[in-house]
């Protein structure tokens, strides 16, 4: 990959009608424009299958999710899956019986994930149909937006460096 930019997908899940469970939508509206041009930003309602065949060709991924389980709502947890897994006191909650955790795991199992991956999981509060997002979730949005703008330099000057 020398000379080339680390090809790298933000992926920004949830379901904008379920309360907490828009941060991600959100993070993606904070994001538009935000990320340089190499960088592919996507949202996902939750269909971890159909996403796992957008990570194809990708050399990183980026994901926000919103987290059930947590102790502190709107705390925001950077995950690199390089050196730790997804917390099992989290439930990455999506519309269907297969989340986030089991997406990256079947990926990696058939060798479609990509090498390097980073979850930002916003703790949630409240998931339910019809529900605005949470105070302290909403807040988190901006700050989860620049840490993402962060990483994905970080990941490129890596790689140029490389």
């Amino acid at each position: 990959m020398t000379g080339a930019a680390r090809r790298v997908l933000v992926l920004c899940i949830g379901n904008p009608d379920r309360g907490d469970d828009g941060a991600g939508p959100a993070v993606a509206k904070a994001l538009a424009g935000a990320l340089p041009p190499d960088a592919t930003l996507m949202t996902r309602s939750g269909d971890m299958l159909a996403m796992i065949e957008d990570w194809d060709g990708f050399d990183a991924l980026v994901c926000v999710d919103a987290a059930a389980g947590g102790s502190e709502p709107g705390r925001i947890h950077r995950i690199d899956l390089a050196e730790e897994e997804l917390p099992r006191d989290m439930a990455f909650l999506s519309s269907h019986a297969f989340g986030l955790g089991e997406g990256i795991a079947l990926a990696r199992t058939l060798g479609l994930a990509p090498p390097v991956i980073i979850v930002f999981a916003i703790e949630g509060l409240c998931f339910d149909g019809g529900t605005q997002m949470s105070p302290p979730i909403a807040a988190a949005v901006a700050p989860v937006a620049g840490q993402i703008i962060a990483e994905v330099a970080r990941l490129q000057e890596r790689e140029h460096h490389a």
